[in-house]
């Protein structure tokens, strides 16, 4: 495949690493400094976008790349209250979207659990649950896409939880709110723990990554996987 990395932070190299791995080759290198003399003709010579910028770029930049017929592997959080917006544009052009929180294989077996302990959970009104999330100070959203994504699965569950709140040295839970917490630290690549305590025990699962690796083995599947398909997929699709 001809890649054009949308986004070459220390996510972008790690990206390009582990596609030159997999006999594929980055054409276009775009970040800040550069992406506003991006034309569309060196975009659409790509067979796939990757696109993991900032949260203030990533709606623009996957508009851009469904505009130009180009599929985009879109790992970049903290923009999805437009998410319906790309869904929508998606359809309307026949393009491919492919999006995740977290594309890590293993964060994605985590997100499983998580799911069935929920519903293991969803009657048990003694317990409270909390989820804590630990990521690198360079990180710009808070509460990270993957702990967002664990606390709407707790509330799909049909448990007491309707809401999620981040929480902050004011703040205090109601009975109807999952509070996350959020910590920005060194160079952590990612923790997430999703924790139910009651009066006599606690419950707690968590996945910690070793670095960035992870997320762009899994980006690199996810474009290899997109080849060929129109609609717009996450790695529920994929695995």
């Amino acid at each position: 495949m001809k890649i054009a990395l949308l986004g070459y932070g220390k996510m972008g190299k790690e990206l390009e690493q582990v596609a030159q791995q997999h006999n594929h080759r980055v054409i276009i290198r775009a970040d800040v400094e550069n992406i506003s003399s991006l034309k569309d003709s060196e975009l659409k010579s790509a067979d796939v976008a990757l696109e993991f910028s900032t949260p203030a770029s990533a709606f623009e930049n996957i508009l851009r790349c469904i505009n130009a017929g180009v599929p985009v592997v879109c790992g970049t959080t903290g923009w999805t209250e437009r998410i319906e917006e790309i869904k929508s544009v998606c359809r309307e052009k026949n393009g491919a979207v492919f999006y995740a929180p977290n594309f890590s294989i293993g964060v994605n077996i985590f997100f499983e659990i998580n799911s069935r302990l929920a519903e293991l959970m969803r009657n048990r009104t003694e317990y409270e649950p909390e989820i804590y999330e630990v990521h690198h100070i360079h990180k710009k959203d808070k509460p990270s896409g993957t702990a967002i994504a664990l606390a709407e699965t707790i509330i799909a569950s049909g448990g007491k939880k309707t809401q999620w709140k981040l929480r902050d040295n004011k703040n205090v839970s109601t009975e109807k709110e999952i509070m996350v917490t959020s910590v920005r630290e060194n160079e952590v690549p990612g923790i997430h723990t999703v924790k139910y305590f009651s009066q006599d025990d606690e419950i707690e699962i968590t996945h910690g990554a070793k670095g960035r690796r992870a997320f762009a083995s899994g980006a690199i599947m996810a474009a290899e996987w997109l080849q060929g398909k129109k609609g717009f997929y996450g790695m529920k699709d994929m695995m």
